[in-house]
């Protein structure tokens, strides 16, 4: 039996906390579980865990055994699992998902180039904003505008995401332009579901202001927020990415310029490193080395120009 793949059988187990816990996490049955932790027992000479009906912990040999298992499955990561060694040759589908803002503006610009340079690789791109269980919904890598995120997710920074608050100059005629952060409790605020709701932050060279902020609409989506902006209903806090092109028109207004909206960073999220397939391998891969050099994202970025 291969001794790599028990380790990793092993290693969710304890992990897990169960047995029936790892065999759902793994997509495998309970007996093929039961029989690679055999194996393992077997080798080892000794049991590995104390086993109940109500839990389970490691003996002393299991934690030594723990420990080399996830050593084992470190290096054996490192190795090139027969991946080829022309980038044509590659094939396979990854499944993402990402925000729509952030599919719309970027996404759709990354991964046309990335399939010019795979053409092999085909990608399966989901939209949304809820946050999806990897393992449940079979997503290889979530992309993710997040400053909390979860201790225990595996993540690969991809970028700093940028913010503007923003309004159209209708609205602004109307209602007049805020000055400071503080002006904006006298004002509709469009405001994000899932990221300052209720309260906006701001800095100004080593201030920090957080300012309560609502209105008459919210929304899950925040370029449906944009698209309401455009249409005079209130001031929105938008990522730089979306709102840049109707600033360089002039059809929206950046309004307080001089303090600057909290940054967010933009994550690669995982469900494992282990046995990671080449496709989403060099997808991920790709997308860092994209981040950090593809004039596109870069004039999108907000960097050295908010």
């Amino acid at each position: 039996m291969d001794k790599i793949k028990a380790s990793e059988v092993f290693v969710t187990i304890v992990k897990q906390g169960s047995m029936i816990k790892a065999a759902d996490y793994l997509g495998m049955s309970r007996a093929m579980v039961t029989r690679y932790l055999n194996e393992m027992e077997e080798w080892a000479g000794v049991r590995l865990l104390h086993r109940t009906t109500r839990k389970q912990s490691l003996t002393s040999v299991g934690e030594m055994v723990y420990e080399q298992s996830l050593q084992l499955l470190e290096m054996a990561e490192r190795i090139p699992a027969n991946i080829p060694k022309e980038r044509h040759q590659i094939s396979g589908l990854v499944r993402i998902t990402s925000s729509q803002s952030l599919a719309n503006s970027i996404l759709s610009v990354a991964i046309c180039e990335f399939m010019q340079r795979y053409p092999l690789i085909a990608v399966d791109l989901q939209i949304t904003n809820q946050t999806v269980n990897l393992v449940e919904e079979r997503i290889d890598i979530a992309l993710r505008i997040t400053n909390h995120l979860e201790p225990n997710l595996i993540a690969r920074p991809l970028a700093t995401c940028l913010s503007v608050v923003c309004a159209h100059k209708d609205y602004l005629v109307k209602k007049g332009i805020p000055k400071t952060p503080d002006d904006l409790a006298q004002h509709q605020c469009l405001t994000y579901r899932f990221f300052g709701r209720s309260l906006w932050e701001f800095n100004l060279g080593d201030k920090r202001y957080s300012v309560p902020v609502g209105g008459n609409l919210s929304a899950n989506e925040s370029v449906v927020l944009l698209q309401a902006t455009l249409k005079g209903a209130g001031i929105s806090l938008q990522p730089y990415y979306s709102a840049k092109p109707y600033l360089e028109s002039g059809e929206l207004e950046h309004v307080l310029a001089d303090y600057q909206a909290q940054p967010m960073g933009i994550y690669a999220v995982l469900a494992s490193r282990q046995n990671m397939p080449a496709a989403v391998r060099v997808l991920l891969d790709f997308l860092v080395e994209w981040f950090s050099s593809s004039s596109h994202w870069l004039g999108l970025s907000g960097k050295g120009e908010l």
